[in-house]
C-alpha cells in the first residue's frame, strides 16, 4: 500500500518571456519571498551556491492558503543553466524536484515535477483525510507562482528599460 503521505505534482506554466528571463527569476531561491511572498515568507542561505550554481542550500518558511506553515531546505543537485535545475528537499517535506524550460514561438514552457513526502506532523497525520485538500493548496500555492513569475518579468523589463 502507497503511503498517503506521499504526493507528485506537475506543473507546467507558459509564459511569454525568453529563456533566460524565466531562468534568472526561478535560479534564486533567495529573492522568493520578494516575488513570490503570497508563498515564500523567507529563504535563508546557509550553503552559497557553487561555480555552476549546483551545491546552494537554502532555508525556506512556506506556506499555502491552509492555516499551516512548512520549513524546509532546499539543495540544488544539478543546474543546466538557463534549461533547468534540480533540488532536494528535507525538512517538513522531503523529496526532489525538477525544474524544466523550454521556449517554442516566443513562449516559454516551464515545468516542475514534484517528488515530495508531507513530513510535518499535521500533514503526515491527516493526508489519510484531508489530501485532496493538501493537493488543492499546493495548486493554489503554484498557481500564485506564476501570477508572481510574470509580474517580476514584467518589472525587471520595465526596469532594464530605465
Amino acid at each position: 500500500m502507497a503511503l498517503t503521505n506521499h504526493y507528485r505534482f506537475v506543473t507546467r506554466w507558459r509564459i511569454a518571456a525568453t529563456l533566460d528571463e524565466v531562468a534568472a527569476v526561478l535560479r534564486d531561491p533567495l529573492d522568493l519571498p520578494r516575488w513570490w511572498g503570497s508563498v515564500y515568507l523567507s529563504a535563508v542561505q546557509l550553503v552559497p551556491p557553487g561555480p555552476h550554481g549546483c551545491g546552494q542550500r537554502v532555508r525556506l518558511h512556506t506556506r499555502g492558503w491552509l492555516p499551516y506553515t512548512l520549513c524546509w531546505e532546499m539543495d540544488v543537485v544539478r543546474s543546466d543553466y538557463p534549461r533547468g535545475f534540480a533540488i532536494v528537499a528535507h525538512g517538513d517535506l522531503v523529496g526532489s524536484g525538477v525544474w524544466t524550460f523550454a521556449r517554442h514561438d516566443g513562449v516559454v514552457t516551464s515545468c516542475f515535477d514534484w517528488h515530495v513526502r508531507a513530513e510535518k506532523r499535521v500533514l503526515r497525520a491527516f493526508s489519510w483525510l484531508l489530501r485532496p485538500v493538501f493537493v488543492a493548496n499546493h495548486r493554489w500555492a503554484m498557481r500564485q507562482g506564476r501570477r508572481s513569475l510574470v509580474r517580476e518579468i514584467e518589472r525587471r523589463r520595465r526596469a532594464a528599460d530605465r
